[in-house]
């Protein structure tokens, strides 16, 4: 076919790709250079951590008020101390579902209460029907009116609306009451105190489809500014914490950096984006906890080498060229790079070497063969890949559902998840590998992959028309059924929220997988909506926020003083 770029010795270019003019801003030898006062000093910091955690243990044990239990449950939560209290947390939790405080006198007519525990108890795997709510309604079902004014319930009410399932038409219902309610406080309100700083927050993004790690910064400077509102306590072992898990997480940076460097990937595929930083934060953002640095750090490395291929297909080489990438990667073998120009083999061994490395931790680790199941992933994507170059190459534009069944794959979440799942699952079984990789992939997985294709294309929109893409959800929308750009834009937000419902269900008690797992499902859709919040956080890293966040969270530790001042 014609060549619409450059050309190369021996390839054409099927397309610009644009990520030229946007080279990695990130410095490999200002990377190394990054220092921690918590990494040279871990045993006195990690010394300090554990005399907190103790303390915090005694205060969780002292409350007896179930309402203040769940409200320091909550505080935990958004401060990313979870993790240091479980067992304690579903102490709690089970305590409060097993006596139906729902039920007690005290929590009668309690929106707040009742709200944030509707929210906790789901979030945690326990079932509570929406018709908790019901108390809270008028003879005409419709939510009483004296509710407007009660501004700390309705926010948690508002909260607990997004982990909504299918059908449940009072949470339905409950996000448009809060959501119109909120804005009108917001609006009406000039002051900026603590709860209005938490109820325009929300407003933007819900806290259920907010990214934990990245949440924990921002609360964390909310609670140093807000003392006087805070357990002084957690908030300084929430600190510490951080600190403590960032200095892990910039080593695993300065690591990784190294290992890309050596591949010479970067600087050979110059038509890729060169992106090791946001990959490490991504994969940060999935799972930040220190005990899973391993799925972080394979995580990562396919993210890179995803990148990579994703580029190459969408970018470089001929239909014909592409054609034989994608037979190396449905065979598996290494003799079928003989068909492939000098790039292609660079990044199929690269692909093959680092699938097998860990293939070859599973065998050596947990005795299991997974080879067949890992070699699936790569083959089920490459086929979207080729797919997608083929519409582009003969023009064809297809249908919205045709595109949504090969997009939700081509975006990479089912390799990206199930390999998570292999890293961080101790012991594995083959059943459920098999359930993982061999039968379709289950609904989770699925529902995740659909909001990060669709959340993907609500914001590259301009520059994939600008790369001549194939074209996006949106405008297949737009092509199959006459509609405006901004009625596509709305029905593909209707899908996002439908299966978001999904998702919550497939996060419930009946889950075969283990909690952590359903984590990173969730985790993945959140980071996808976080980099693509109106804006291509990830391939254009010059127009957005992505510098200042990866800033925050991998590179700069957070003061001990106490110098800040109540708002």
């Amino acid at each position: 076919m014609a060549a619409n770029g450059t050309t190369t010795s021996d390839e054409k270019i099927v397309r610009s790709s644009g990520y030229s003019k946007y080279p990695t801003i990130w410095d490999f030898d200002y990377v190394q250079s990054i220092t921690s006062e918590y990494t040279n000093e871990l045993e006195k910091y990690a010394s300090q951590r554990n005399k907190l955690k103790d303390k915090v243990k005694i205060m969780l044990d002292q409350v007896l008020e179930p309402l203040a239990l769940l409200e320091h449950i909550d505080f935990l939560e958004r401060l990313g101390l979870s993790y240091h209290f479980e067992d304690e947390i579903k102490k709690i939790l089970k305590g409060i579902y097993t006596n139906n405080h729902f039920g007690m006198d005290a929590w009668k007519g309690n929106l707040h209460a009742t709200a944030l525990a509707f929210r906790l108890l789901r979030q945690y795997q326990y079932w509570v029907p929406q018709e908790v709510f019901d108390i809270f309604m008028d003879e005409t079902r419709n939510f009483k009116e004296s509710l407007r004014n009660d501004i700390l319930g309705m926010l948690s009410l508002y909260e607990a609306s997004f982990l909504l399932l299918e059908g449940e038409t009072i949470l339905e219902e409950t996000r448009d009451f809060t959501s119109k309610n909120l804005q009108e406080y917001v609006k009406n309100n000039k002051e900026e105190n603590y709860l209005s700083i938490l109820v325009g927050h929300a407003l933007e993004v819900p806290l259920h489809w907010r990214v934990p790690r990245v949440e924990a910064r921002w609360f964390i400077d909310l609670c140093r500014n807000n003392k006087k509102y805070m357990d002084p306590t957690s908030l300084e072992l929430a600190i510490l914490d951080f600190n403590i898990v960032q200095s892990t997480h910039q080593q695993e940076l300065k690591d990784l950096y190294r290992w890309w460097r050596h591949s010479g990937l970067g600087q050979i595929m110059n038509f890729c984006r060169d992106r090791l930083v946001e990959n490490v934060l991504w994969n940060v953002g999935m799972v930040f906890e220190p005990q899973y640095g391993y799925c972080r750090k394979i995580s990562t490395k396919i993210f890179l080498l995803l990148t990579v291929v994703d580029d190459t297909y969408d970018s470089y080489g001929t239909l014909d060229e592409l054609e034989k990438f994608t037979n190396a990667f449905q065979s598996w073998e290494t003799n079928a790079m003989d068909a492939l120009s000098d790039t292609m083999k660079l990044s199929f061994l690269a692909v093959y070497n680092t699938t097998n490395e860990l293939a070859y931790d599973v065998l050596k680790e947990q005795g299991l063969h997974i080879i067949k199941y890992l070699k699936k992933l790569w083959a089920d994507l490459s086929k979207c890949y080729l797919l997608e170059a083929k519409w582009y190459t003969s023009g064809h534009t297809p249908t919205f559902q045709e595109y949504l069944e090969n997009g939700w794959v081509s975006i990479a979440a089912p390799i990206v998840l199930v390999i998570a799942y292999i890293c961080v699952t101790n012991p594995l079984r083959q059943e459920a590998i098999m359930l993982l990789a061999m039968e379709g992939y289950p609904s989770i997985i699925r529902e995740a992959s659909i909001i990060g294709r669709l959340t993907n294309d609500l914001s590259t929109l301009p520059f994939e028309l600008e790369k001549g893409n194939v074209p996006t959800s949106i405008q297949c929308y737009m092509n199959e059924f006459g509609a405006s750009e901004d009625e596509a834009r709305q029905h593909i937000k209707l899908i996002i929220d439908e299966s978001w419902k999904q998702l919550n269900k497939d996060r419930d008690a009946n889950s075969p997988f283990s909690r952590t797992f359903l984590d990173i499902c969730t985790n993945l859709p959140r980071m996808t909506m976080w980099f693509y919040d109106g804006r291509d956080g990830f391939g254009v890293q010059y127009h957005c926020k992505t510098k200042d966040c990866a800033s925050s969270l991998l590179l700069n530790s957070i003061p001990l003083g106490h110098e800040d001042q109540d708002i």
